[in-house]
Order: structure tokens, then C-alpha cells, then sequence
């Protein structure tokens, strides 16, 4: 009971002080901080993330001001100068000395940019722990997973003689708009891991019940679209201009008319335009932000070259410049079977736990964990995501969004009995 506290306690914490993705300075130094108490060897920062794959990172000046807004919220000052670039990411290592596979499990810390419900029945409002950084949320439950995250950290720490070969916990920043697992799976921190386990709460699955493997992800790429033309006056001149505002708005409604793929589903979605500086001044900038989705990697990557070539000739036809940044990007994958199979074994043996699902096919959207299992999988390892149901006040992403947190120390365990498991498997299985 004691420890489920603690984790509540976590979790309502990380709440009321939601980072969003390579902002999660107080949160990774906090975490860091409870790593270390508990005798976990720890990289931080840039020693687990390849810096130039790190996707639609805030700028320098926006990093530096919430370096001071992290100081002044309770971030541990001791930690903070491995985060303050904003390299957020955490890898923390028991070695228990012992023959035995290498086992990871991955946890993501940041928050959205939704501004939390203040009504009274929004139970963060009344219970006082509704997000105090306004403009950001923890709306998808990464508050919760890093809580999860740090109760199975406390277990572990307190049963190492259960335990086998070695245990990896990470904590990745920035898994919204897919931005961050990218740059810590091309570090190389799983390419020594045998089985390895992201987990998520929600995601429509019901309370009490869980997914083994959830391998409805579909991979995405997010990108940043300007088109920079010449502003003229478009009554005297109009002719002079190049119009950036007609070819953002030439590209928006042919990439919506992309053709479709054989090889399976596709996205295409123009979240935002802005262009334009007056009613009578030819629009000499336009801004964009796209996002393309497919089932597979390869449709995803047939839509994104779709998306560049009509930027390209919408460009060209009204005389601008473009430039296109990939903000973020995920892999599609497909969970390991046999790993899958032993976690719902584990599950199913919990009292918590009422229905057990092995594999799931449900659309899930996107989510960029799909790295660390393709690392690992190409490795020679195991790999799957696993979801733990709960009740939701509101869908992920909605200002409402809370969970159940019945389901927090029930997730602990079910991971805490897997590592158990694992840990003591014949590294030659898992070839």
C-alpha cells in the first residue's frame, strides 16, 4: 500500500507540472534523482541520444527559459546541467552480476500543449493537482508511465536477488509528435538488449484489461512545410508578386488528393496554415504543418515523397522557395510473438487483471517506441508494447483526459513479475 501511494503521489506531481517533449527538465532530473537513491547506474542526456536525430526540438531561446521555469518548480539542481540543452532522456542500469539476458523497459515523461479543463468535475481541479504550467497538459498519461516507470524502479531495487543478468529502464522525452525515441534507439541503447517491453495506459482498452502486443501503430512522418514568395501591392502590382499564400493552398489541396496505396491504410492531414500579412499585399510567406501515416513503413514513405513532390510543383508553379523539415518521425512494427504470449501468461495470473488480449490489430495512431523494437529486433532480441486498460474521464488529448489510478500499482506488478521471468531465461532463447 505504501508503495502504490507513492506512486500516486508521482504521478499527481508530474501532473501539476506537465514538460513538454525535450522540456522535461524537472521531470528528468526528479526521476534522475530517485534513479540514483536507489542504486541504479545512470547515463543521462546527450550519453543516450544521438543529437542530430532529434527531431522538432524548441529553439535555443525557449530551451533556456524553461531551464529557469524548471529551477523554479522544484527540478534538482544537481541534475539539471545534463538537461538543460535539452537532451532529456535517462537509461538507468542494474547489473545484478549474474548470468542472464539483457531486459529493457521504456517509459515516456512529456506532456502536450492542451490547456487543462478547469472544471470542478475535471478530478485534477478538484483534488488540486490540475497542470499550474497553463498551455500544457498531461493528456495522454506519460505522467502515469513515468510513475509506472519509477514504482517498478523501487521493486527491482528492493529484489535483486529475484533477479538475473541485467535490467535497463528508460525514460524517453518527446514521444508526442514521435520526435524523440528515434535519437536514444541510434545511440545504441538497446542494441545489447534480449527482450524488451513499452507499455501505455488507455488507448480505449478497458479497465482490467490488457494487451500483450499492440501492433495497430501506424508509422508517420511530421513535418514543417515554408514556402517564401515576394510580397508586391495587389492592387497596383500584382503581377510582381509570388504568391506564397496560393501555393500552400495549391499543395494543402493536393496532398489531400494524394492517390492511395495497395499495400495498405494511409493518412495524409494539413493541421495548420498561416500566410499573409494584409488584404492587400501579395502573401510573401506561408507556413505549414503536415502529417503523413501507413500502415507500413514503405506506404508511409510513398505517401511522404507524394507530399514533397506536390510541395515541389506547387512551389515551382507560383514561383517560391520551400524548404521542408521532418519534425518528427515513426516506424510501423510488429510485436514478438513469443514475448507477447509470455506476458499475458504473467498477466493473466494477476488479480487485477480480468480479460487478457495477446494481439491486438486496433488502429492506435502512431507512436515512435516502434524504434526501439525494430532495434532490438533486428538485434536478434524480442520486443513488444503492451497496454494496460483504464477507466478514461475524457479520450487521450482532450482537456478532460484523466485516468483511473487503480491501474497504476496493478501495471507495476504485472512489469515487476516479468522482469522477474525474463530475467532468468536462456539468452539462447531468445535468438
Amino acid at each position: 500500500m505504501q508503495l502504490e501511494q507513492q506512486i500516486i503521489s508521482w504521478r499527481r506531481d508530474f501532473h501539476r507540472f506537465p514538460e513538454q517533449g525535450f522540456l522535461e527538465m524537472r521531470t528528468a532530473s526528479i526521476v534522475a534523482n530517485i534513479l540514483e537513491s536507489l542504486g541504479y547506474d545512470l547515463k543521462l542526456g546527450k550519453e543516450v541520444m544521438k543529437e542530430d536525430e532529434c527531431m522538432g526540438k524548441p529553439t535555443a531561446e525557449k530551451t533556456r527559459q524553461h531551464v529557469e521555469w524548471a529551477r523554479e518548480n522544484g527540478a534538482v539542481e544537481r541534475f539539471l546541467p545534463h538537461f538543460e540543452e535539452g537532451f532529456t532522456g535517462i537509461v538507468a542500469t542494474m547489473d545484478t552480476k549474474r548470468p542472464g539476458p539483457t531486459v529493457a523497459f521504456r517509459v515516456d515523461m512529456d506532456a502536450l500543449p492542451i490547456l487543462e479543463s478547469d472544471t470542478e468535475q475535471h478530478v485534477p481541479m478538484s483534488l488540486d493537482f490540475r497542470s499550474t504550467a497553463e498551455g500544457s497538459m498531461h493528456a495522454c498519461g506519460h505522467d502515469a508511465h513515468t510513475s509506472i516507470g519509477l514504482g517498478l524502479a523501487t521493486m527491482l531495487a528492493g529484489n535483486q536477488d529475484k533477479l538475473n543478468g541485467v535490467i535497463k529502464l528508460i525514460f524517453q522525452p518527446a514521444e508526442e509528435g514521435t520526435r524523440g525515441a528515434k535519437a536514444m534507439a541510434r545511440a545504441g541503447v538497446v542494441d545489447d538488449v534480449d527482450y524488451f517491453v513499452a507499455s501505455h495506459i488507455g488507448t480505449g482498452v478497458p479497465q482490467h484489461h490488457f494487451v500483450a502486443a499492440n501492433n495497430g501503430f501506424l508509422a508517420t512522418t511530421k513535418l514543417n512545410i515554408t514556402f517564401t514568395g515576394k510580397a508586391a501591392h495587389a492592387g497596383s502590382e500584382p503581377e510582381v508578386g509570388k504568391n506564397a499564400l496560393l501555393a500552400a493552398a495549391s499543395a494543402t489541396l493536393n496532398m489531400h488528393a494524394i492517390c492511395r496505396h495497395s499495400g495498405g491504410d494511409s493518412r495524409i492531414n494539413v493541421g495548420e496554415l498561416h500566410a499573409g500579412s494584409g488584404r492587400n499585399v501579395i502573401a510573401n510567406h506561408a507556413t505549414m504543418i503536415a502529417e503523413t501515416r501507413g500502415e507500413t513503413s514503405e506506404v508511409n514513405d510513398y505517401m511522404k515523397e507524394q507530399v514533397k513532390n506536390i510541395v515541389a510543383g506547387a512551389a515551382q508553379m507560383y514561383g517560391t522557395d520551400y524548404t521542408i523539415e521532418t519534425a518528427g518521425e515513426a516506424v510501423s512494427a510488429k510485436c514478438s510473438d513469443d514475448l507477447a504470449k509470455r506476458l499475458g501468461k504473467i498477466a493473466e495470473q494477476h488479480s487485477f487483471i480480468e480479460k487478457v488480449m495477446i494481439t491486438s490489430e486496433d488502429s492506435a495512431g502512431s507512436e515512435d517506441a516502434t524504434y526501439f523494437l525494430e532495434s532490438v529486433q533486428q538485434h536478434g532480441g524480442q520486443a513488444t508494447y503492451c497496454i494496460f486498460g483504464t477507466d478514461l474521464a475524457a479520450g487521450h488529448h482532450h482537456e478532460c483526459f484523466d485516468i483511473n489510478e487503480d491501474t497504476l500499482l496493478p501495471a507495476v506488478e504485472i512489469l515487476f513479475e516479468t522482469a522477474i521471468e525474463l530475467s532468468h531465461s536462456n539468452r539462447n532463447e531468445v535468438k
